[in-house]
């Protein structure tokens, strides 16, 4: 969901960087053969987690839901040449495409695919992190945020992404939606933990910038 107007909207686009050959055609791909193609980070979110990372320099990178590893690659963009990024998700039917495109990139043996449950793998990567991107199941942001507070490295950023949720959050929630009043929890907690810094972005669905102090 965008929030500015469309005009306005493209005009960022238009004004941004463009994104890398090897990511058009695994965006193209993802449009053409896997389900629910939308929910790909995308050119514009796609080249503000490539220069977050270029300004964090990240020698571990965590993403929790890789999708097709869009984002992934993004955030490779950044890392130290010695580093690496662990990336996690459930559905093990990407695995394939995933590390089609990670092998055709320049960081292929730096990157780390886990597939299962996150709550279940993170406490097993023995890793200290700069960079962490949380898209995957809403429910269980809270609970990844509490697994991974304590892997950052001071300094870290954690990126939280569609914790607007198309609106939800602002709106009277249904008592059966899980998610949006999960989400609403998890903005408050990482608004109000003092071991962190927080800024939430209105950008597409909502991103989450948290800075650990």
């Amino acid at each position: 969901m965008h929030f500015l107007p469309d005009e306005i909207d493209q005009y960022a686009v238009n004004h941004s960087q463009k994104e890398p050959e090897l990511l058009q055609a695994l965006n193209t791909e993802t449009w053409q053969t896997v389900l629910n193609p939308r929910m790909l980070s995308g050119t514009y979110q796609g080249r503000l987690l490539s220069i977050i990372s270029k300004l964090i320099n990240p020698k571990n990178i965590l993403e929790i839901g890789t999708y097709t590893g869009y984002s992934a690659l993004c955030m490779c963009e950044g890392m130290k040449s010695t580093g690496s990024l662990h990336t996690i998700d459930k559905n093990e039917e990407l695995f394939d495409l995933q590390r089609k495109y990670f092998d055709l990139s320049p960081w292929g043996a730096q990157m780390h695919q886990h597939v299962g449950n996150a709550i279940d793998i993170l406490p097993t990567i023995d890793e200290k992190f700069d960079l962490v991107f949380i898209d995957a199941d809403k429910a269980n942001y809270s609970n990844y945020f509490d697994l991974i507070i304590d892997k950052m490295n001071p300094g870290g950023v954690i990126l939280s992404d569609n914790v607007l949720w198309s609106g939800k959050v602002v709106q009277e929630i249904d008592p059966k939606d899980i998610d949006t009043k999960e989400l609403v929890i998890y903005n408050k907690k990482v608004n109000e933990d003092d071991r962190v810094e927080t800024i939430l972005l209105p950008i597409r669905d909502g991103l989450t910038i948290t800075r650990v102090k």
